[in-house]
């Protein structure tokens, strides 16, 4: 068990705004650990896919939550959702999965356990964490947060570069309508428009932000775990 309560970067935002792209690099740029929170919801959304049930039957949804085995693990510095042991890969990308996963996302008890599961993600080391809700649900006391947001017409573009098909519009009404962890801009957080930088250009924006918000000021080598 760790001895010191290890300390998260938060980054939020909407699909596409290169959220995980910033956190992946500001990960390796400062040897943390990276979460993808998104996968988690992408993992359960992809059974729900796979068996056929309504993402809009919040009822099936947890019924399928309640069958899968579901694990969050860590490997070289990067977090992996397991299925039964096995990671999905690619599937998790599917148009089927991007088309549901906001329902899927939106059911309190889908919520509740990966938040759960987020959370435990902590106790093995400092991380950068992204997602939705990572600064105002799963690790609301931190005081390094990051929203980062684009265009719409920007994360058409990009989601067009990735050869994916997304209804961003109406995903973003979703995900800031659910009454559970609403998307939003965290209390604390600062934004980052990452329309018109490249991605070098965003992170030395974060960074300067983490600077800012006390990062560097900290002493890590107090950790033990």
């Amino acid at each position: 068990m760790p001895t010191h309560q290890y300390d998260a970067i938060a980054i939020d935002g909407p699909a596409a705004s290169g959220k995980s792209t910033v956190a992946r690099e500001l990960a390796a740029r400062l040897e943390l650990i990276m979460v993808n929170s998104g996968e988690m919801y992408r993992a359960v959304t992809l059974e729900v896919v796979r068996r056929g049930v309504d993402p809009g039957d919040p009822a099936a949804v947890v019924g399928v939550l309640r069958e899968i085995d579901l694990h969050c693990a860590v490997e070289n510095r990067n977090s992996m959702v397991l299925i039964a042991g096995e990671h999905p890969g690619e599937a998790l990308r599917s148009d089927e999965v991007n088309a549901a996963v906001s329902r899927v996302a939106a059911v309190p008890e889908v919520r509740h356990l990966l938040v759960a599961r987020q959370r435990e993600l902590r106790d093995l080391g400092d991380l950068v964490m992204e997602g939705r809700d990572i600064g105002s649900v799963v690790f609301p006391d931190t005081p390094y947060k990051l929203y980062i947001e684009a265009s719409e017409e920007v994360r058409h573009q990009r989601r067009a570069a990735e050869g994916q098909v997304d209804e961003l519009a109406l995903r973003d009404r979703l995900d800031s309508a659910r009454r559970t962890s609403p998307l939003m801009v965290a209390d604390g957080a600062q934004v980052i428009d990452s329309s018109k930088l490249n991605i070098e250009q965003v992170l030395n924006a974060a960074m300067e932000v983490l600077r800012e918000q006390g990062w560097f000021e900290r002493n890590p080598e107090s950790a033990t775990p």
